[in-house]
C-alpha cells in the first residue's frame, strides 16, 4: 500500500487545486490573494468591466505579476520563464 501526501488549496469552501509540494501549493494559495486583492483594485476603476471580465483580469495579472511588476517600474516586461509554473498544474474537477 502506497501512501501519498497532497496539498489542497480550498476557497470559500471550494477545493481549487491539488499539489504534491506544500511550495507548489503555497504559491498558488499567494497568487489567489493577489488576484483578489486586484480584483478588489479592478473593480473600482472607471472600465466598464463585466464580474467575469474583472475576474479573469485579475486572475491572469496575478499570474503574470513579475512582468507587471516590470512594465509598471518602466522597464520592458521580462520574457516568461520556460519553466513550468504553478498555472501548468491541471484542475482538479
Amino acid at each position: 500500500m502506497a501512501v501519498e501526501v497532497c496539498y489542497k488549496v480550498v476557497r470559500d469552501g471550494v477545493e481549487r487545486m491539488t499539489f504534491t509540494s506544500k511550495k507548489e501549493a503555497d504559491a498558488y494559495d499567494k497568487m489567489l490573494d493577489i488576484a483578489e486583492a486586484l480584483e478588489t483594485m479592478l473593480g473600482e476603476v472607471d472600465v466598464p468591466l463585466s464580474e467575469q471580465q474583472n475576474e479573469a483580469l485579475a486572475l491572469e495579472m496575478a499570474k503574470r505579476k513579475d512582468q507587471f511588476i516590470a512594465a509598471l517600474k518602466g522597464g520592458k516586461p521580462t520574457p516568461p520563464n520556460n519553466k513550468a509554473k504553478v498555472t501548468d498544474i491541471k484542475k482538479v474537477s
